[in-house]
C-alpha cells in the first residue's frame, strides 16, 4: 500500500539543502556575520565611552546668565528636556553626562558657581563636559569681566551610576544591520534564483504544495541568521562586555526579537523578488529598502544626532523600532511586553510587505 506523501519531511529536506547553500555561499556568510562583527570589533577596540555629550538643566538653576547663555549655544552640549525622574534615571544610566545648577553667589550677581552632578556612568564623558565648561567660563571672563580672574567656580558630586559602553549602542544597530540585508537581500536573490534555473518548477512536479516550499525555505534562512545573531551577541559579550541585564533570560529575548524581524524583513525580500525581471536589477530595490534603513535608523549614530526635520522620518523606519527595542531590553532591562509599541510596529509593517508581497510575488 503506498503511504501518503510527507509534507513535512519534504519541507525539511528542502530547508536542510538550502542550508548547506547558504554556508556555502561567501555573499551571504560575509554580509549576515563578517560585515556586522567587523563594525562590533572596529567600535569595541576604539573606545567604550559614552556617544555625545548631553546635559539636563537643574530645575532651581538660574538661567539668566552669561554662563548659561554660552553654554546651551555651545555645539558640543545637547540640552535634554525630561521630567525629573526621568532625568534621574538617564544620570544613572549614563544616557546623559550631568545635571548642571547655575547659582548667583554674590549680591551683583557677576559670580556664579557652577554645580555639576554627574554619575560614575559617564566616567568618560565628563572630562569633555568639565573641558567644556572651562571654555566657557574663559570665554565669556575675556569678552564681558576681562579684569575678573574668573566669573564662575565649578564644583562636581559623583553619584553611583552604570556605564553605557559605545558597544553597548553600536552591537544592537550591526545586528538589526544583519537582519535587514539577510532578509532583502538573502530572500530576493534567493527566491529569483529558483525561478531562474528553474528549480521551482522541478518542486511542482513533485507532489509537495507550493506553501511548504516557502517554508522549507524560509526555515532555512531563519536558522542561518539566528546562527549569526548567538555569534554577535556572544562576541560583544564575551570580549567587549555587552550588556545583558538579565543574563540568559536578556540574550533568548535578544534571539526571539530577532526572529521577529527577521519574518518582516523577509516580507520586503519577497517584494523585491516578484518585481525583479532579471538579477541585476536586484541590488538597486533592495538597495532602496535598506540603504536609507542603515543611514538613518540609529545603526551608527544617535537619531537625535539628525536635524529636527529628519527625525520623523528616521522614526517611521522598521529598522529604527528594532534598534530601539534591542537597546531597551539589552540595556534597559526591559523585557518584550515593555517593547509593545516598538514589536506592534515592526509587526505592522510586515502586514504591509506581505500584502504587497502577495500581489507582486511570482512562481514562474
Amino acid at each position: 500500500m503506498q503511504q501518503p506523501y510527507n509534507q513535512i519531511k519534504a519541507m525539511l529536506a528542502i530547508s536542510k539543502a538550502n542550508l548547506r547553500s547558504i554556508f556555502r555561499s561567501p555573499s551571504a556568510v560575509i554580509f549576515s556575520l563578517v560585515f556586522p562583527l567587523i563594525f562590533i570589533l572596529v567600535f569595541g577596540f576604539l573606545g567604550r565611552g559614552t556617544m555625545m555629550v548631553s546635559i539636563a538643566i537643574d530645575k532651581n538653576s538660574n538661567t539668566i546668565n552669561p554662563v548659561f547663555d554660552s553654554l546651551i549655544n555651545n555645539s558640543a552640549i545637547k540640552v535634554v528636556n525630561k521630567p525629573d525622574q526621568e532625568i534621574k534615571e538617564d544620570l544613572v544610566k549614563g544616557r546623559i553626562t550631568a545635571i548642571i545648577n547655575i547659582q548667583p553667589q554674590d549680591s551683583s550677581r557677576k559670580h556664579y558657581t557652577i554645580q555639576v552632578t554627574s554619575s560614575s556612568a559617564a566616567a568618560n564623558s565628563i572630562e569633555v563636559l568639565y573641558s567644556i565648561l572651562q571654555q566657557t567660563i574663559q570665554k565669556v571672563n575675556t569678552v564681558q569681566y576681562p579684569n575678573r580672574l574668573s566669573i564662575a567656580h565649578i564644583e562636581s558630586n559623583t553619584i553611583p551610576g552604570r556605564i553605557y559602553r559605545t558597544i553597548d549602542f553600536i552591537l544592537p544597530g550591526q545586528l538589526g544591520f544583519s537582519l535587514l540585508s539577510a532578509g532583502v537581500f538573502g530572500v530576493a536573490f534567493l527566491f529569483f534564483n529558483l525561478r531562474n534555473t528553474l528549480v521551482l518548477k522541478r518542486f511542482f512536479a513533485t507532489p509537495i504544495r507550493r506553501s511548504y516550499i516557502v517554508f522549507g525555505e524560509g526555515i532555512s534562512r531563519v536558522l542561518f541568521q539566528l546562527m549569526t545573531a548567538v555569534v554577535i551577541i556572544s562576541v560583544g559579550h564575551f570580549a567587549f562586555n555587552f550588556t545583558l541585564t538579565h543574563g540568559f533570560v536578556t540574550f533568548i529575548e535578544l534571539i526571539v526579537l530577532s526572529f521577529l524581524a527577521l519574518i518582516v524583513f523577509m516580507g520586503f525580500g519577497f517584494i523585491v523578488s516578484g518585481l525583479a525581471k532579471n538579477e541585476s536589477v536586484i541590488p538597486p530595490f533592495a538597495n532602496l529598502i535598506t540603504l536609507p534603513q542603515f543611514l538613518l535608523a540609529g545603526t551608527f549614530f544617535s537619531i537625535d544626532s539628525f536635524p529636527s526635520w529628519l527625525q520623523p522620518i528616521c522614526k517611521i523606519l522598521p529598522l529604527t523600532h528594532l534598534n530601539n527595542a534591542m537597546r531597551n531590553i539589552a540595556f534597559e532591562g526591559s523585557h518584550l511586553w515593555d517593547c509593545k509599541l516598538e514589536i506592534g510596529i515592526l509587526l505592522l509593517w510586515g502586514i504591509v510587505a506581505y500584502t504587497i508581497a502577495i500581489k507582486t510575488f511570482k512562481w514562474e
